[in-house]
């Protein structure tokens, strides 16, 4: 597989994951996302996206979930251990442009790549 991709092994997709995350994971927060990382069960880093219905109608949603996917494809080699993230959209996010989606995502991403030095 390439350094690129974003297969359905790199996502979590149960709900039981998203219950372990929220419980036991630790959180990294900004303006516009709320994560959830814990060290993973598997051999991959895996990606889940919460967007609630708060935020907007659904193709501001999916637009919201569709950047944060791309960012997490094109910067994932950048996070060097294994781990669960579970990205928790905040009010508000809908409005910004994907540049500033990406910078607070870049910001999100250099954060857990420091702390994943940590463990």
């Amino acid at each position: 597989m390439g350094v690129y991709t974003f297969t359905k092994k790199e996502r979590i997709l149960k709900r039981p994951e998203f219950i372990r995350l929220s419980k036991y994971g630790k959180k990294i927060t900004n303006r516009s996302f709320l994560v959830l990382y814990l060290p993973g069960k598997g051999e991959r880093l895996r990606l889940g996206v919460t967007v609630t219905k708060k935020i907007g109608h659904a193709p501001a949603r999916n637009r919201i979930k569709r950047l944060t996917r791309e960012y997490f494809r094109l910067n994932k080699h950048k996070i060097t251990n294994n781990c669960d993230i579970n990205i928790i959209v905040k009010k508000g996010v809908a409005k910004l442009s994907s540049s500033e989606i990406f910078s607070s995502l870049q910001y999100i991403f250099d954060e857990l790549q420091r702390r994943s030095n940590n463990y």
